[in-house]
């Protein structure tokens, strides 16, 4: 028995005439008599009693039709289903993001979003340092990573930069520095010189950590390298602490503002902070038609909004 032989016995059942029911299904009706015949003898019984003005179900034939109409609904609604879910539109999505990425509005704004936009996607969310999301997406356990500049760049993957921010200076509350510049002033370059830096990597990662220390080797400004920590939060607990002073994404300001001071650095040299995306250049249409098509929407905004 085929999903067709219940359409054409519910569509018969309905019209209570096979002409009636044939046109309809865009049948002739003596094919479409056979297969009701054919699926009578299947079952055993006759599903109809025929009549010269055409048809009224049986007893059995008014159980078959209420059986028949569960059966197509339930197709019916895998077939949505399974439509939805090769759309991106239905599943579970695991997502993560590091702690500075997770700072900035546009990260929490886009997983609002989306529960939003597709509440039948369940979000599977993970926080990690860039490192750890790169492998983790690589390795398929995360669809997408949202972090800053990748430490490392394996191939099968795609990192995609949506957006940007200026770097500031983070240093403790009491720090010379802090009283020597004000909120709006800009702390220059060679004012780093000698000072010790606590920085968020792996030791002798690139990624942005390893862009500051590049731009000031080119500077001709020394500094000490206090600490190399696995999280911005980590390393932002460490400044409050006094035990040196860091760079972090203008987003970041809002952390331990008790006992961090935030001073802005130069724009020539300028140091930027992208929040880059990641994810598996075979991700599947989950990933690929949903989420992604929302990220970069939300992106594309935040950015013809400006700063």
């Amino acid at each position: 028995m085929e999903l067709r032989h219940l359409r054409y016995f519910v569509a018969v059942a309905e019209a209570g005439h096979m002409t009636r029911a044939a046109e309809r299904l865009g049948l002739q009706q003596p094919p479409l008599s056979r297969q009701i015949r054919q699926l009578e003898q299947r079952l055993g019984a006759p599903l109809f009693t025929r009549h010269p003005r055409g048809v009224t179900p049986t007893a059995l034939g008014r159980q078959f039709l209420e059986e028949a109409r569960h059966v197509l609904d339930a197709a019916a609604a895998m077939e949505q289903r399974m439509t939805r879910l090769a759309a991106g539109l239905r599943g579970l999505l695991a997502v993560g993001f590091t702690s500075s990425a997770a700072a900035h509005a546009f990260t929490p704004r886009v997983l609002r979003a989306c529960r939003r936009e597709h509440p039948e996607i369940e979000l599977a969310i993970a926080q990690h340092n860039a490192a750890e999301l790169i492998e983790a997406v690589d390795a398929g356990r995360l669809h997408f990573a949202f972090l800053r500049l990748p430490v490392a760049r394996p191939a099968g993957l795609t990192f995609e930069t949506l957006l940007s921010e200026p770097m500031v200076l983070a240093l403790p509350i009491d720090h010379a520095l802090a009283s020597r510049y004000g909120v709006d002033e800009v702390v220059p370059w060679p004012a780093l010189q000698g000072q010790p830096l606590i920085l968020v990597r792996r030791p002798g990662a690139l990624g942005l950590y390893g862009e500051l220390l590049g731009l000031l080797e080119r500077l001709g400004v020394a500094v000490q390298v206090q600490a190399e920590v696995d999280r911005m939060m980590t390393n932002l607990n460490l400044v409050a602490a006094g035990a040196g002073l860091s760079v972090v994404p203008a987003s970041m300001q809002s952390a331990q503002a008790h006992s961090v001071a935030y001073r802005r650095l130069p724009s020539t040299p300028a140091l930027q902070a992208p929040i880059t995306l990641v994810f598996r250049d075979d991700a599947q249409p989950l990933a690929k038609a949903g989420f992604l098509d929302l990220v970069r929407r939300s992106a594309a905004a935040a950015r013809a909004a400006g700063p």
